[in-house]
Order: C-alpha cells, then sequence, then structure tokens
C-alpha cells in the first residue's frame, strides 16, 4: 500500500476504487468510533440536552410543513427564543433529519458515525495529494480517531464542533495551493479557490468557534505563503478565497451579525471566566466549586498534551527523513506550513497568549482555549501518517499506535465520562420529547439567545410561570380590575405563525406565549399594529377592543436575512460558474456532430489510446 505518491495515478477506475476504499475505511472507523454508544446508551455530555431539544424542535417544525426553521418554538418554557437564526444550522439540520431514519436514542450515534465516516473522507482528500495511498489512508483514520474528537463526542457532546472539525481538512487543501505552498497543476486557481471557499462556509455553517479559528488559520496560511514566496499574490488569492467563502456563508452570517443587538450576547463570554480559566492546567472554578469543570479541564490538558509531544516527534522523524531533492518541495513547504501553524496553536493554549485573546479581533469568540486542539489534531494525524510511511517497520509502528494512541485515549476519556456520570444507562429521550413537546411544556433557553437583552432573561428565567398557557385574557390597560369579559379562539398555532380570534364585551389583552423579537409581526384584523410587551417578560401583549377580532402573529423575513440568502446565492452561482468553465477548460471538450464529445490528444495519451 505505502508506494508511489497518489498524485501519480491517472488511471480513472483505479482512482474510484481508492476513493470507495477510503470511504468504506473510514465508516469501518467511524463506527468503532461510536462503539461506546451501542454498548452504554445515552452519553450526555456538557451540551447533550442544547443540540437534543434542537433535534427535537427542528423536527417537529418540519411536520408543521417549515422547513428552514428560525425560531425554536419550545425554548424557554414554549415562550420560544431566536436559537436557529443564530446557531449555525448544518449540526441541527443533520440531527433531525437522522430522527427519520433512526429512533432517538440511537440518533446520537448515528450522528457520530456520519460526521466521523466524513472527516475521515475528508482528510484522505487532503493527505492523497502528499502521501501514497496507504499513508493517506492511515492519516484520515488517524483524524477520524483522534483523541481530541473523542473529547467532543464522549465529554462535551459538541456535535456542532465535531461537525465542523469534520470540513477543517478541506479548508487546509484549499489554502495551500492558494498560499502557494503547494503546486495544484490540474486545477486552474480559480477552481482552487471554488474549492476552498465551499469548505470554509461549510465550516462557518457548522460552529462559530471553529469558524473564528480557521480564519485565523488560513489566514497565517496565506501570510506564510506570502512571506516564503515574497510576493503579495498569496495574500490577494487567500482574500479572494476568503471572500467568496464568507459570501457563501452569507445566509447565516449576515443575520447573526445585525441581529445580534436583539439578543443577549453578552452572556457569550462572561467577563472574567472566558478564556482565563481554560489554558492548559488553568484549574478553573475551584472559587464557585464546581469540580467537574475542574476534572474536565484536567482531562482537556492532558490530551492537549499528548498531542503536543506526537505532534513534536512525528514531525522531527519526518524532517530527518524528507528528501531535499525538488520533487518533494511541495511535501517540504506542508511540513514549515503545519509546523508554523503548530506553533500559533500551541501559543494560543498558553496564558501567555492572553493579550491576543483581548484584543485580536472575535478571538474572543472561540471562548475555550482548549478547542485549537482541533487544529493541532489535523497536523497530529498528518504529521503521524507521514512519519509512519517512512519508517522501517510501517506495519509495527501502524498497529503500536492505533492501539496505543488512538485505544488509549478513547480508553481515557470514555471512563473520564464515566466518572462525571455522563452515561446514564437509561433512554431518556422519550421522556425529553414527551414532557417537552408532546406536553407542550417547552425546555430551558439558551441565554445569550434571550430576547430583551441581560435585564429580561436575568428575571425570566427566576420567574419563569408553572402554568404558560399559550394565550391568557388580561384585563385593559387602566381597568378597574376583575375577570375580563371575553373568549377566545386558537384557530392556528405553529412555530412560525399563530392565529387567534377573540371576541370580547369589552376592551382587554392578549396576551401571547411568545417573547417579543423584532422578527415577529402582529396583525389585528388585518391590520399590522406594534404590540407591548409585559414587563417582566417581554412577553408579546395586545391590546384588543371590543368585539370580535382576528390576531395573527407571524415570524416574517427581515431584510438582513434576505439579503443574506441574496448574497449566498449569487456567490454559489458565481462559484458554480468558475467551476464549470474550471471542468470545461480541463477537459478541452470539442463538439462535434458526428463524433460527439472527442477527448484532447493530451487527455488521450494518458491511457495510451489515441485521438481520433
Amino acid at each position: 500500500m505505502f508506494k508511489e505518491p497518489y498524485t501519480k495515478r491517472l488511471d480513472t477506475w483505479a482512482s474510484a476504487r481508492e476513493w470507495l476504499q477510503a470511504a468504506g475505511l473510514s465508516l469501518t472507523i467511524a463506527l468503532l468510533v461510536a462503539a461506546p454508544f451501542f454498548r452504554m446508551g445515552i452519553m450526555v455530555g456538557h451540551d447533550f440536552a442544547f443540540h437534543m431539544t434542537s433535534w427535537m424542535d427542528v423536527a417537529q417544525q418540519w411536520k408543521q410543513g417549515i422547513c428552514y426553521p428560525r425560531w425554536t418554538e419550545w425554548a424557554n418554557g414554549g415562550f420560544g427564543e431566536p436559537r436557529f437564526i443564530f446557531y449555525p444550522p448544518l449540526s441541527w439540520l443533520l440531527g433531525a433529519a437522522l430522527s427519520f431514519v433512526a429512533p432517538w436514542k440511537g440518533v446520537e450515534a448515528l450522528f457520530v458515525v456520519v460526521v466521523q465516516a466524513l472527516a475521515g473522507v475528508s482528510m484522505y482528500a487532503v493527505a492523497r495529494r502528499f502521501l501514497s495511498q496507504g499513508g493517506a489512508l492511515l492519516a484520515s483514520v488517524l483524524y477520524a480517531a483522534n483523541p481530541y474528537i473523542f473529547l467532543d463526542i464522549y465529554l462535551r457532546s459538541a456535535f456542532g464542533e465535531q461537525i465542523a472539525c469534520a470540513w477543517l481538512p478541506l479548508a487546509v487543501l484549499g489554502a495551500l495551493p492558494l498560499a502557494g505552498l503547494a503546486a495544484d497543476h490540474r486545477r486552474p486557481k480559480l477552481r482552487t479557490a471554488a474549492f476552498f471557499a465551499l469548505a470554509f462556509a461549510a465550516i462557518w455553517a457548522s460552529d462559530v468557534p471553529v469558524g473564528v479559528m480557521a480564519s485565523y488559520a488560513v489566514a497565517l496560511i496565506f501570510v506564510w505563503g506570502a512571506i516564503v514566496k515574497k510576493a503579495w499574490e498569496p495574500l490577494w488569492r487567500g482574500a479572494a478565497g476568503l471572500a467568496l467563502g464568507f459570501g457563501l456563508a452569507g445566509f447565516y452570517l449576515l443575520p447573526v451579525a445585525y441581529e445580534q443587538h436583539w439578543i443577549n450576547t453578552r452572556t457569550l463570554i462572561p467577563e472574567g471566566a472566558v478564556p482565563t480559566k481554560h489554558f492548559l492546567y488553568a484549574q478553573p472554578y475551584w472559587d464557585v466549586d464546581f469540580p467537574k469543570m475542574v476534572s474536565f479541564n484536567w482531562t482537556a490538558s492532558t490530551v492537549g498534551i499528548l498531542i503536543l509531544v506526537v505532534v513534536v516527534i512525528a514531525a522531527i522523524a519526518v524532517r530527518r527523513r524528507l528528501p531535499r531533492d525538488e520533487q518533494n518541495s511541495d511535501l517540504r513547504a506542508l511540513w514549515h506550513t503545519l509546523l508554523a501553524l503548530s506553533a500559533a496553536a500551541t501559543f494560543l493554549l498558553l496564558h501567555l497568549s492572553w493579550p491576543l485573546w483581548q484584543y485580536l479581533p472575535k478571538l474572543a469568540f472561540v471562548q475555550f482555549p482548549w478547542r485549537w486542539l482541533a487544529v493541532l489534531a489535523l497536523v497530529y494525524a498528518f504529521f503521524l501518517a507521514l512519519a509512519i510511511e517512512r519508517s522501517r517497520r510501517r506495519g509495527v509502528w501502524t498497529a503500536a499506535t492505533l492501539i496505543v494512541l488512538t485505544g488509549g485515549s478513547a480508553a481515557y476519556i470514555v471512563h473520564s465520562g464515566r466518572s462525571e456520570g455522563r452515561w446514564v444507562g437509561v433512554d431518556v429521550t422519550p421522556s425529553m420529547h414527551q414532557d417537552f413537546i408532546d406536553d407542550d411544556n417547552g425546555f430551558l433557553g439558551t441565554p445569550e439567545y434571550f430576547p430583551g437583552g441581560a435585564r429580561y432573561q436575568s428575571y425570566f428565567s427566576s420567574h419563569l410561570p408553572a402554568q404558560r398557557p399559550r394565550v391568557q385574557i388580561l384585563p385593559a390597560e387602566g381597568s378597574r380590575g376583575g375577570s375580563p369579559k371575553a373568549k377566545f379562539h386558537i384557530e392556528k398555532w405553529t412555530a412560525e405563525d399563530r392565529e387567534v380570534q377573540v371576541d370580547a364585551q369589552e376592551p382587554v389583552q392578549l396576551a401571547l406565549r411568545l417573547l417579543r423579537y423584532p422578527a415577529w409581526q402582529v396583525e389585528l384584523n388585518g391590520r399590522v399594529t406594534t404590540p407591548e410587551r409585559s414587563r417582566a417578560l417581554n412577553q408579546i401583549v395586545l391590546p384588543v377592543p371590543a368585539g370580535v377580532a382576528d390576531i395573527r402573529v407571524s415570524f416574517r423575513r427581515t431584510p438582513d436575512r434576505l439579503a443574506g440568502i441574496v448574497l449566498s446565492l449569487v456567490i454559489f452561482l458565481t462559484v458554480t460558474a468558475i467551476l464549470l468553465f474550471a471542468w470545461l477548460f480541463e477537459k478541452k471538450t470539442v463538439w462535434n456532430v458526428d463524433r460527439g464529445i472527442i477527448e484532447p490528444t493530451s487527455f488521450s495519451s494518458y491511457s495510451g489510446d489515441q485521438a481520433p
């Protein structure tokens, strides 16, 4: 398996077989990564409830006919929140989709299998350009089952970050030729930029912290390329790729940027808590007696040290065996680039980097410095595979690596989860769905997505009423009290559209189980009106005159969301055109009425055929 570089093979059928081999191996490794679920059941990590309730909410909205949810109907005890505007969509779309092919108790494990199989194939796509077929397959295995991903899966339930990490190698693959650090003779630069943009946009559509890290990582690659090449070209090519990537993700990023002032974003980075208490071995939260968080930080730090040690040893081993001939210049450039990337990521794990966290734009939104282990995990997999490929006893080193590093780190992290009581041993998903959705009780919301800001969220979280009917009739403001003489009928109630008819003998107020948010449009008897809000809960309250009144509340598409959709559509068409024209240019097809499509002689010569 460890023979000539993959990029020299031009046999189409052999290439297809090798891709199938990579996909099959990635799927097998993904099943092994998820194996503890099959034996131990549900694993309730840090973000399990957040993701599982999101998936349940989305699946229920699909049944209502809402294709792309924006408002989380059952959050905050049924009052809702705009979670699906602000949290990247790929993880909650995939999680909800998997619920239609597996019971809820199996969705968590199935999600892990699908995403880690994707991660393996993604890493294979990178490694195959620099390693032999066997080396590329080994890199895909090591990345799909790297120590940090076990941390994400078996302690954190960080499913958004997990799927973002699956795209990360593809962004690096696209960044290298754009920066001039890897030759790509088979693809025009525009096509390379288009592929990079797709991977970069997919990362942002998966997880914001990884999106920030990926942005800084590829920016470093472009700057490094400019320094090495002593030219500005890597910078402007990189800027073009980044612009395309951000444009593709515009449907998500523009609304987030515009509407962030409508929610409680200040809780994302509590002052004095993040990220200073999450550097390596930082011992966080001793002052508030939070031992589980202390335990997790030590576990994450230990995993980080393991990855760093392996990266250093593998990098040295590779450097000693790296030929100096011109044929391997791409591999040498990649070695230096990944080493620089590793050095930057390692520095950001240490407390010495605190000034950068404070002053670099948006870096604080990574929240936890140990998240940079996701970038180091990519280098870990590639350097380790390259070192084993160039060793004499490849089989022995491969077996030792898989048993000691992969198996050992998995056992350590799974055991840490058991020690923290993360494995509940019973299926909690039916009771979650029954209580939260079927019984219409709703679930806890997310403080940072609460509409109205910190003042309303603080009061709401401590004064959430036990009884939360969808509609309440209240006395009109200024009335003398007493029971209001009115009745109502709910004609429609979905996540994004509510219709209520009120028959009142006197003016009353209609209180909806709904938090006020600028995207909600309220109509009274067909006329758009501005609702009031309860001073305590930020709840929508609407004055209703005497008589029969028809009230409709709908979640409208705001201009920023429309602009984001248009931007993404325009960039998507641009990227599609780039890929299409690049493919046509590469194939150099000539249409002949009698003979159809004729392949050029330069292409035919590779297969031994003569051009007609």
